[in-house]
């Protein structure tokens, strides 16, 4: 039976002393003048219609407007509200539509959910859905979903024409690398920018890698597209560009499932277009760049794996905010020198990366408490994990797997079952979904199940060896522990640097365990 509730008569559960601050969210998809006259008329429809009720008070509109509305991280109007509502600005919202509010069925959710816990309901229109009325969240789940499909039918729509356009070559670039500009749909080189490309290629092929190129750019105070730093990526991105040649290879990255930006490996059909606009550089300096670039990168490699080989320490040390390892370096303080360990990221961008170095001596005195810590706490920590993981029933794991897969098996049939009803006309798309959204989640549970089992049955035996190997090192008598080359890379599997005065030693055998750095 359907329930129908007017929201008036949400005001009437508040004090008659007390106006409900109401506000409302309005959005349009594009920037077109078409869609504006939508928001124009959202906006006064809303102002309207909340000022007349002598109960409500106007807290404000809320609009985004020509971006797209699949996550609500590109919606700063949709967050500002949010943040208004958390600071106790707005009691009630009204939009048009969920389709409005979220396409995105997990961000809707995540939002009302949100909102419900600092007592602020939504009211949406079309589906004449009010959350703060609501037994379940099955309704709106279900509705959402439809949101999201829509929203993915007309993704699918829009991706065929610009697919249509690739392979015609007449796809319009919107943001062209830096050297050009887009004018009237066409690239067009901007002189002063295209000198510094040149310049760029000119000193690759003099024999400077990207890092020495970034550095002459940023001394020189050449500012970047948007203001910002030159880097070693940047330039080598701009190096590998074929634009810069002439020519366009188009889908590079495409929009997956979840609305992520992904580089495209091969999932997507990409189109090269041949003499796509005006080079900057010609196809024989483009293409001693390319050949440049790959030697450094192979002679990097090589030298990569006989450094890393130098120190047990090398490769081995990971920067918890950007995730490059450390390289060793000498550092001179007051005349005399010391060992230290410096993020490679931040040696080359420090912009990009604010760790700062740790002294060798830091990271093995660390090392050596965190293992003393260890060897006192063995009773409650090593030999309970050496226990669990030692008696594992690998019949009954097995027993286990196999009723996974008949039940999965089941269960896909009753999904290929449920979709033939529904082609057929069978059944109602709500009650489709719903079903289906059942099965999903029992399928989805039982493949996470069965992956855990499977790796516990594979992988138990010799973590169970790790961590008795690593007990009995700890348990020797008289134990303090001390750095040693030798147990470090039998134990260790890596150090995260969080922060200057926190490390996290990742153990083989499975531990993970934080220890205030030792000054």
């Amino acid at each position: 039976m359907k329930k129908i509730t007017k929201i008036d008569e949400i005001s009437k559960s508040q004090s008659s002393n007390i106006k409900l601050r109401v506000a409302a969210y309005a959005r349009v998809s594009t920037d077109s003048d078409e869609q504006m006259v939508s928001l124009k008329a959202q906006r006064e429809h809303y102002e309207k219609y909340i000022k007349s009720n002598p109960e409500w008070e106007f807290a404000g509109l809320y609009y985004d407007e020509g971006i797209s509305g699949t996550k609500k991280e590109k919606r700063p109007e949709l967050l500002r509200m949010i943040r208004d509502c958390e600071n106790d600005r707005i009691d009630f919202i009204i939009t048009k539509s969920i389709s409005r509010f979220a396409r995105n069925t997990t961000d809707c959710l995540e939002l009302v959910r949100q909102l419900l816990n600092i007592g602020v309901f939504i009211y949406f229109e079309k589906e004449n859905l009010n959350t703060g009325d609501m037994e379940s969240e099955l309704m709106l789940s279900i509705l959402s979903g439809f949101a999201a499909e829509e929203s993915a039918s007309i993704s699918q729509n829009t991706t065929w024409s610009i697919n249509k356009r690739f392979q015609n070559g007449n796809y319009i670039i919107g943001s062209p690398p830096y050297g050009y500009a887009n004018v009237n749909g066409e690239m067009v080189i901007v002189p002063e920018e295209a000198e510094i490309v040149k310049r760029i290629f000119s000193e690759c092929l003099a024999g400077k890698g990207g890092s020495v190129i970034a550095k002459g750019l940023n001394r020189d105070k050449i500012p970047a597209r948007r203001g910002n730093h030159w880097s070693t990526g940047t330039v080598i991105d701009m190096l590998r560009n074929e634009k810069y040649k002439g020519d366009a290879l188009f889908q590079k990255t495409y929009t997956d499932n979840n609305y992520n930006r992904r580089p495209n490996k091969g999932e997507k059909d990409q189109f090269y277009c041949k003499n796509h606009h005006e080079p900057i550089v010609s196809r024989e300096v483009f293409s001693k760049a390319q050949k440049l670039i790959t030697q450094r990168a192979k002679s990097k490699t090589v030298n990569k794996n006989v450094y890393q080989n130098r120190y047990v320490l090398s490769g081995k040390i990971i920067c918890g905010e950007c995730g490059s390892t450390f390289r060793r370096k000498t550092n001179y303080s007051a005349g005399r020198s010391y060992i230290a360990w410096s993020c490679i990221g931040h040696i080359e961008d420090k912009n990009s990366c604010s760790m700062l170095f740790l002294r060798d001596g830091e990271l093995k005195a660390t090392y050596a408490t965190m293992l003393n810590k260890l060897a006192f706490s063995r009773k409650i920590i090593l030999e309970p994990l050496y226990k669990a993981i030692s008696q594992i029933d690998e019949k009954s794991d097995l027993e286990r797997i196999n009723a996974i897969d008949n039940r999965l098996e089941q269960l896909t049939e009753e999904r290929n079952t449920l979709v033939g009803l529904m082609t057929k006309g069978f059944l109602e798309p709500a009650l489709f979904r719903k079903e289906r959204n059942v099965l999903d989640r029992e399928i989805n549970s039982l493949t996470t199940e069965k992956t855990n089992l499977v790796m516990a049955f594979t992988d138990g035996t010799s973590q169970a060896d790790e961590v008795k190997s690593l007990l009995d090192y700890v348990a020797e008598q008289d134990f303090i522990g001390e750095y040693t080359e030798e147990a470090f890379e039998k134990y260790v599997q890596n150090i995260i640097v969080n922060t200057r005065d926190e490390l996290t030693f990742k153990m083989k055998c499975g531990l993970s365990l934080k220890e205030e750095v030792v000054r």
